[in-house]
């Protein structure tokens, strides 16, 4: 997914060790479908994206958004991204918690970050108190613990629990790995207030395998379809839990 200051997309407990990080499923199957779990609470406006490493998912934001930030502490990372985008985004080279950014925001997207921050609190205190415009909409999303290829993980032996942070993710830079109870504990601890949750795409296999499947003809879109719409009605088994937030009441 879009990745955190510098990291790559997640790669689920279940891929630990098959030497891979980066992904055609995440790319392909799962930066589309967020987006169309988000479009609904997006707001006319601006966007902040906190975290955009090369730029795979803002190209895709960049086709419902014209003023676009994207934050960024990955120097070769942006490099990337100027060459994809141009001067079609604004890009800021830091890490989240010394940013020093201009005006407020619409929209803030941080998708498969908050899982690098050393301080996810402190960090997510600084969406609302300083970049989040008054009616603004700020979208967070994180791999899922609690999906269904991760608990697969656990029953094989592969990863001791869902919530485990495995070598593979440690070696990337991971902190925890968030259930959706967890994620929406943190945000409100930093003041925000979520008005939705939910999960993208029922998820019974690792990414590797995703990927074999996805260069046959075995999966259609429907197939796909039919994934995401169940994953609307068993978030908790979803690959990518997310909420979407505003001010808190008392802001």
């Amino acid at each position: 997914m879009t990745m955190a200051q510098g990291a790559g997309p997640q790669a689920a407990g279940d891929d630990a060790g098959k030497g891979r990080y980066v992904y055609s499923f995440d790319l392909n199957v799962m930066h589309p479908l967020m987006i169309r779990a988000f479009e609904p609470y997006f707001r006319d406006g601006s966007l902040l994206e906190l975290g955009c490493y090369e730029g795979d998912f803002t190209r895709r934001l960049a086709e419902r958004f014209e003023d676009i930030t994207c934050v960024e502490a990955s120097e070769e990372a942006l490099a990337v991204v100027r060459e994809r985008l141009g001067a079609g985004v604004r890009l800021v080279h830091s890490k989240f918690e010394e940013a020093a950014l201009a005006g407020r925001f619409d929209n803030i997207m941080m998708t498969h970050v908050l899982e690098h921050v050393a301080d996810p609190v402190r960090v997510l205190r600084r969406v609302g108190d300083e970049w989040l415009a008054p009616r603004g909409r700020f979208f967070l999303a994180c791999p899922n613990a609690h999906a269904a290829s991760r608990r697969i993980a656990v029953k094989m032996g592969l990863i001791d629990d869902c919530t485990a942070v495995t070598a593979a993710e440690a070696q990337h830079g991971h902190h925890r790995t968030y259930t959706l109870d967890s994620l929406e504990r943190d945000a409100i601890a930093a003041g925000l207030k979520v008005i939705h949750r939910s999960g993208v795409f029922f998820k019974a296999l690792a990414n590797f395998q995703w990927d074999r499947l996805l260069a046959t003809d075995i999966v259609s879109r429907e197939y796909l379809d039919g994934c995401y719409a169940l994953g609307l009605e068993y978030p908790d088994l979803c690959a990518s839990v997310f909420l979407v937030c505003e001010h808190g009441d008392g802001d």
